[in-house]
């Protein structure tokens, strides 16, 4: 077994390959761009070493940097995680030719698989069913489209390299196919360093069930069972469970040994995942799926399958890198319950899952009730620079009922202020009937996403309590005088103090009187209230009102205030007494870019005549394109960017000409 390793990665999965080499007594070295100086895994690690500055391709996919700390630390092997350099087969023989082992395949198999028309002509070889679809080399666009009118539409444009979603595009008319075509090589170069794409038959009620194999350098090769990854938003995975709810004993053997075949095919060793879409339409069946693409490395919903096998992945990685055979046989294997995993984000679901950026000042996951990757702490900051991942929740139970629920009550628990989150949707797919049923297929968050994204009307109670930490009337005590406990009171009459508070964009003056040792009487819209507070801890308020007893907790962040209550969150703008309103004229007549990105499409030109919801500007960020439209009709007056150009969250991109009033 190694003695010390590095892993060339970071966030949750680098402090998740820590956490077990640490177990196994093996030494760490962990690697930082210029933003991650102060980041939780350089933390953890037992050696860290600056490589470069915050973009990707000057830090972490710099081989040399990587081989280099290598030599200068003493590691014997890089661990890779997942996305960077984890299916570079480059990467793989300079460690190989600098006598560093890699935790992880060969370069032969990475390169087998890395590229998913390559891919699936091996797997037809190897007896595997494949979807239909043009997996070939020719790469004209009106060829390309030819193809796609022989399979018939729906179709699916995939980027032939890499994954997540990235550079994917489903056509429902062949009129939108060259535009897609275009959008999924651009996103495909940006990701992948290709552009080259393939066509495939689009399935209409499709799930995506996936196959943990793992092989060793003895020949043995073994699958830990499936998940479902079938619940995605832009083709990225959203909460995935294991087993696959409904899956048939016929099927569950017969993907296992599709999956096993096609990693022996390739001399696999380490761990990988087979990815297999399932045609439902109807019901699972052992002769309805289909091979997709194979993942040379650990998946980022690997946990699932470690709850319900007992087995730790990461430990057989290191294992099996160290030239060990497989700790157990097939028929060793086996599983128990059931096990879900969530993907916390910093993005706005509202708004079209926008990644989001900013400060974690509050952060509060629920530990003791579910197991918690993250790679961050409170205080840090989401950047533009890599995946807006927070955290993975993951819960086991001993049926699917109990594990949904227990995830639903870990999300509900989940605090995070600072920064806008995914966890209010994700806790809506929790509570979906067809999800809670396990009838689930990848198109399940488009049908319903209005439902999904709706916000919960503001509550009375989250209101009074914003009014009264606004107003520091949420502090406890702290001297021996009596009088200090009479919080906003006065001698002759109930004192009238107001809170003003921006809620939903709207200023509204809260009233606030104080009747005595923390006790108000609250102005709502429904009347006044009375709120006693019971108890008052940190940023914790339990309060009574209206007979009954509840909590809640407030904390200030960004210069506002957000209240976590029943499971949601809500947040409060502070207004300024003194200060003028906020201008917001002439909002309608710029395009604002909503998140830091890059200006990598420019379709407008001052003077250009444009009608509302025109697409004028694509807006790439975290390697994602985002298509910015005309927020009215009008005539462009100037255009403030330019293609390439990298811009701010906040930054006016170009702006509308005044519209002229006709009447003389």
């Amino acid at each position: 077994m190694f003695t010390k390793i590095l892993i060339a990665n970071r966030g949750e999965i680098a402090c998740r390959v820590i956490a077990t080499a640490r177990k196994l007594g093996i030494e760490t070295v962990a690697v930082f761009s210029e933003a991650d100086a102060k980041a939780k895994h350089v933390a953890m690690a037992d050696e860290a070493y600056l490589i470069g500055a915050a973009p990707v391709g000057e830090s972490y996919l710099k081989t040399d940097r990587i081989i280099e700390v290598c030599r200068k630390s003493g590691a014997q092997a890089v661990h890779p995680g997942y996305g960077f350099l984890s299916e570079n087969p480059a990467f793989v023989e300079a460690l190989e030719q600098a006598g560093i082992a890699f935790i992880g395949p060969s370069a032969k198999s990475i390169r087998a698989m890395g590229l998913k028309d390559a891919a699936k002509a091996l797997m037809v070889e190897a007896g595997v069913p494949v979807v239909p679809g043009y997996h070939g080399d020719n790469q004209d666009p009106e060829f390309l489209k030819s193809q796609a009118d022989e399979i018939g539409y729906p179709v699916l444009i995939k980027a032939r390299a890499g994954g997540g979603g990235k550079g994917m595009r489903r056509v429902d008319d062949p009129g939108d196919f060259a535009d897609a075509l275009k959008g999924a090589q651009r996103e495909g170069e940006a990701s992948f360093g290709d552009g080259r794409v393939l066509i495939e038959k689009y399935l209409t009620k499709p799930r995506h069930i996936e196959i943990q194999v793992f092989g060793d350098s003895h020949g043995n090769a073994v699958h830990l069972f499936e998940r479902d990854c079938s619940l995605q938003r832009r083709h990225q995975k959203v909460i995935e469970e294991a087993p696959a709810p409904g899956m048939p004993e016929d099927m569950r053997r017969a993907m296992g040994e599709a999956a096993v075949k096609a990693a022996k095919a390739i001399d696999y060793s380490g761990a990988g995942t087979i990815e297999f879409i399932a045609d439902v339409s109807e019901g699972l069946k052992a002769d309805r799926f289909y091979f997709m693409e194979m993942n040379t490395r650990l998946q980022v919903e690997h946990p699932v399958t470690e709850m319900i096998t007992g087995e730790d992945l990461v430990e057989w990685q290191l294992h099996v890198a160290a030239g060990g055979a497989l700790p157990k046989t097939q028929e060793e294997l086996s599983f128990n319950g059931w096990a879900f995993e969530a993907r916390l984000y910093a993005e706005d679901a509202p708004k079209g899952f926008l990644p989001a950026i900013g400060t974690l000042e509050h952060l509060s996951l629920p530990e003791t009730s579910a197991r918690i990757d993250s790679g961050v702490r409170a205080g840090d900051a989401i950047t533009p620079y890599y995946d807006p991942m927070i955290a993975k929740i993951i819960v086991h139970g001993p049926t699917r009922q109990a594990a949904l629920g227990k995830l639903l009550a870990s999300l509900e628990a989940t605090e995070v202020a600072g920064c806008v989150t995914n966890v209010g949707f994700l806790a809506a797919l929790c509570r979906h009937d067809g999800f809670s049923q396990g009838d689930v297929d990848t198109g399940l968050i488009d049908r319903d996403l209005e439902t999904l994204i709706a916000q919960p009307a503001m509550p009375g109670d989250a209101i009074a309590l914003a009014a009264l930490k606004a107003l520091g009337l949420t502090k406890p005590a702290t001297g021996a005088d009596p009088y200090d406990t009479l919080a906003g009171w006065r001698l002759w009459s109930a004192s009238r103090q107001f809170a003003l508070l921006e809620i939903g964009g709207e200023r509204r003056d809260v009233e606030v009187h104080a009747l005595g040792h923390q006790h108000f009487a609250v102005h709502l819209e429904d009347g006044v209230r009375d709120y006693a507070l019971v108890r008052v801890e940190g940023s914790g308020i339990t309060f009574e009102t209206d007979g009954r007893r509840a909590h809640g907790v407030v904390v200030e962040a960004n210069g506002g205030l957000t209240v976590f209550l029943n499971g949601n969150a809500f947040t409060f703008g502070l207004t300024d007494t003194l200060s003028a309103d906020d201008d917001a004229a002439g909002a309608g007549d710029q395009l604002i870019a909503p998140m830091p990105g890059l200006v990598k499409v420019l379709n407008a030109s001052a003077g250009d005549t444009v009608i509302k919801d025109q697409p004028l500007i694509i807006l790439e960020a975290m390697k994602m394109e985002h298509t910015l439209k005309a927020p009215r009709d009008g005539v462009i007056g100037e255009v403030l960017v330019s293609e390439g150009e990298q811009v701010t969250d906040g930054t006016v991109l170009l702006a509308l000409a005044e519209e002229q009033d006709d009447a003389a």
